[in-house]
């Protein structure tokens, strides 16, 4: 299974770990082990120490992080009190500012169904100028604007979606492929598997949105 994401795991050496599920299994393990640059938002930090992980950055409000915590941590402990922004969107600002790209997200997903949805619409947005991945501890989200091809497994669930039914999808390799198609529904293009060891999806005139799920 590492062999499959082996390019994400070398391209996405700065991580952001949220205050989702806590990272766990292989892969998300591994993205962190690999991490040379770590930013925490702040309700995660607990969660992150708890499985032998120190962050290099924690960022927000700080309301959540004990008295203890922000004396400990208080050299790399950035308060952003900015309400119009949720803790990841201050992450993923500050790791533009200080040019920390490519990003993979950690702990996005899980616990909180609405906030799971709202991260992906974030990070769909924020993708239009950052390269961004996101990872759960059942798959890897991969966003693209231009045609793609992916490493996989046969028999791997594979779901592409389309945030604004603008773009044009063609899929190779998957066990339902598509040909010029535009998603109308975000549900359209999900719910396929990868026939072989790569599949390809090709787009054209707009954004997509690639989840391939960690075969166990």
């Amino acid at each position: 299974m590492e062999n499959i994401f082996t390019h994400e795991l070398s391209r996405y050496s700065t991580v952001i770990v949220g205050n989702g599920e806590t990272p766990q299994g292989e892969i998300p393990m591994l993205f962190l082990q690999h991490a040379r640059f770590i930013v925490c938002c702040d309700g995660a930090l607990e969660k992150l120490l708890k499985i032998g992980m120190k962050p290099d950055v924690v960022i927000g409000d700080c309301d959540s992080v004990s008295k203890e915590r922000q004396q400990q941590f208080k050299d790399i402990i950035i308060k952003d009190q900015n309400e119009e922004y949720n803790d990841l969107q201050k992450a993923l600002k500050y790791c533009q500012r200080q040019q920390l790209g490519p990003v993979a997200i950690l702990g996005a997903s899980g616990l909180r169904d609405d906030h799971q949805l709202a991260n992906l619409s974030i990070l769909n947005m924020y993708a239009e100028h950052m390269d961004l991945i996101m990872v759960s501890n059942y798959g890897l989200f991969s966003f693209i604007s231009e045609d793609t091809t992916f490493a996989s497994t046969p028999g791997q669930e594979v779901s592409v979606f389309s945030f604004d039914g603008q773009a044009l999808f063609s899929f190779s390799g998957l066990q339902y492929p598509v040909h010029n198609r535009r998603f109308a529904q975000l549900w359209e293009g999900s719910l396929n598997k990868a026939l072989d060891e790569r599949f390809t999806v090709k787009i054209n005139g707009g954004k997509g949105l690639v989840f391939r799920e960690f075969c166990f």
